[in-house]
């Protein structure tokens, strides 16, 4: 599951949106209505006449234990540059939505390759592929 070159024009100042790249983005909350502006994954290209997008939560909480579903993007670290994360956080792969394409704020950045790889390798071991 390699980033994908082929991308869907999107309704954010038409810019195109490709899986492996992250955005700020309104996110649901887990345990009540709502929805907050956090840091995303893009897993899927844009679906749709209305487009959605499948996405991951990216958290600045790192929890204690890292769970299998869990990847550490730490910023200091080369390979995770090109996040333009601020700070380290936890990409929870359990944690996934399917958003409207217009929910997403602002573009921050991308994982590379081999940060893409370790979450297709995560993915296909949580969902049994």
């Amino acid at each position: 599951m390699t980033p994908r070159k082929t991308s869907t024009p999107s309704t954010m100042d038409n810019r195109l949106m490709r899986p492996g790249e992250i955005y700020l983005a309104k996110f649901p909350f887990g345990d009540a209505p709502g929805m907050k502006i956090r840091p995303v994954l893009l897993l899927t290209d844009p679906v749709g006449t209305l487009p959605e997008i499948l996405v991951a939560y990216i958290s600045s909480v790192i929890p204690t234990r890292l769970l299998p579903t869990d990847l550490l993007l730490d910023p200091s670290i080369s390979e995770f540059r090109s996040t333009n994360l601020k700070t380290s956080s936890a990409l929870r792969l359990h944690k996934l939505a399917t958003i409207h394409c217009s929910s997403l704020a602002r573009y921050l950045g991308m994982v590379d390759n081999s940060a893409w790889i370790a979450v297709a390798s995560k993915l296909k071991d949580f969902l049994r592929l």
